[in-house]
């Protein structure tokens, strides 16, 4: 339901949001559209193009078309376009991290250091594909066996709303340096910053039809988009729910799939551990971005000798979090992204509610009578089979429970049918390796917030997702290997049927 009251608007927003197709702006073939809104104000700013499956059959040819030439570039050409790409990214930073945060919510400071990540992200993987050698293996003075890596094709990539330019370029950046095509459809809900890639990717000489930008509902242009028979790789970054459903449709023809899903990440905190710096890592790994990240610790687990010390202090720091309009440079926590995900979020901490004991928001704040606004929320007490402490909320909101020893403490974290991450804090690094190798995650902080080292697999576990990007492990997932083998020496080879 919209208001009154308009968000602040920047300068220069588009009316109407088209795909890109080929090289050229263009309308949906049958012309549908759909309204986008801002998460302030929830009143629609602008119309977005409504792909289907005509608009995908031409996305999809475009990037064919494009592919021999550009899957034949060098690796360090095609390395040179992506620091231009980086540069131009940074050239337009402001604009984008304002466009960003309007449609999205993400507070601005935040919105700019996802900007730069974006840079960062088609700069390291320039690096990563000239760096990176192909394998071969000798046997002797008699056979050489050599590997050839070859681009898959034309990549379908399916985009987030949270995050959404940064998390794009995440999966840009590796397609491109492996040589692939592709089809990118953002998230409906933020389809703003997306809209930007057109002038950024020409900037750079991206040649027309290496990336094609196809804007809809999920249902509709996403499907297609998975079905589409000349579409043999999907990477999706999404729900676990979602995710499913791709993997299904995509077993009849056996496409490459990397789904990067859901998470409930436990923090494993001791009562040796530095607990300033576990209170600093804690709030801000489950608030920032307004709480709108898989990798949230959104469930701590806390040794019971600082387990009051610990709760207490968390749900003083959540109440003390500045939320306000995300273009304000002190937000903190800023306006979920759009009233549907919002009223998820709110029904969750009604549910908390009935489950445990609330410690800390779970209201609107009163200063800000309107928009998708909540303040970081803190349930205490927390029992193993809770909704809140099972289910993915994606939102301000953290589970804090205790436990009494290791065994409990691993039990706890593993109570969850995700996998994603996890963050153990104590000053045993022993014990710190015991729990970081004993919990069913994909990744382990120990003694830091998420951290991320570009060249490390990321990905989860269980119903965390499938595969691994990241450095070297996004070109194996956009590549195909071959291996040639050469006899150097004489072949011996039994000689049937000779005699």
């Amino acid at each position: 339901m919209s208001t009154d009251t308009p968000a602040p608007r920047p300068a220069d927003l588009p009316e109407q949001i088209q795909h890109w197709i080929g090289g050229e702006l263009t309308a949906s073939a049958d012309g549908r559209t759909f309204p986008v809104c801002d998460p302030v104000s929830n009143a629609p700013y602008a119309s977005a193009a409504a792909g289907a499956s005509a608009d995908v059959d031409r996305a999809v040819a475009a990037a064919r078309a494009a592919f021999p030439a550009w899957s034949k570039l060098g690796n360090r050409e095609r390395a040179r376009i992506l620091y231009r790409v980086a540069d131009a990214v940074e050239a337009h930073e402001e604009r984008l991290a304002a466009w960003e945060t309007f449609d999205s919510g993400l507070p601005i400071t935040q919105a700019r250091g996802q900007a730069r990540r974006a840079a960062e992200n088609f700069r390291y993987f320039a690096d990563v594909i000239v760096a990176l050698g192909e394998e071969a293996f000798r046997a002797g003075d008699q056979q050489i066996n050599y590997v050839v890596r070859t681009p898959v094709g034309v990549a379908g990539l399916i985009t987030p709303w949270n995050t959404p330019f940064m998390l794009e370029s995440w999966k840009l950046a590796p397609a491109l340096a492996s040589g692939c095509t592709l089809v990118l459809k953002p998230a409906e809900w933020t389809p703003l910053s997306a809209s930007l890639w057109p002038q950024i990717l020409d900037e750079a000489g991206v040649p027309a039809g290496v990336v094609n930008i196809v804007h809809g509902i999920g249902e509709e242009a996403g499907q297609a988009l998975v079905d589409h028979p000349d579409v043999p790789l999907i990477s999706f970054t999404g729900s676990t729910d979602t995710g499913r459903h791709i993997v299904r449709s995509s077993a009849d023809r056996l496409k490459t799939t990397s789904m990067e899903l859901g998470g409930k990440s436990p923090v494993v905190l001791f009562a040796d551990a530095d607990l300033d710096a576990a209170l600093d890592s804690v709030v801000f790994g489950v608030f920032s971005l307004n709480g709108e990240r898989c990798t949230a610790g959104s469930r701590v687990l806390v040794e019971r000798p600082v387990y009051e010390e610990f709760t207490r202090r968390l749900a003083e720091r959540a109440e003390r979090v500045k939320v306000g309009p995300p273009a304000d440079p002190a937000t903190e926590v800023g306006a979920l992204v759009h009233p549907e995900h919002y009223a998820r979020v709110l029904e969750y901490v009604e549910i908390g509610q009935q489950e445990a004991k609330l410690v800390a928001g779970g209201t609107r704040p009163a200063h800000l009578p309107e928009g998708n606004y909540l303040q970081p929320t803190v349930f205490a007490d927390v029992p193993r089979d809770a909704r809140i402490f099972q289910e993915e909320i994606f939102g301000p909101v953290v589970a804090v429970a205790p436990f009494d020893d290791e065994a409990e403490a691993v039990a706890l974290a593993n109570a969850t049918q995700y996998g994603l991450a996890a963050y153990v804090w104590t000053s045993d690094l022993k014990r710190g390796h015991r729990i970081a190798h004993a919990v069913e995650s994909g990744m382990v902080w120990i003694n830091s917030h998420n951290v991320r080292d570009l060249r490390t697999p990321f990905g989860g576990v269980k119903a965390s997702g499938l595969g691994r990007e990241g450095g070297a492990h996004s070109i194996d997932f956009y590549t195909e290997s071959k291996i040639v083998h050469v006899m150097l020496g004489e072949v011996h080879t039994p000689r049937f049927g000779a005699s």
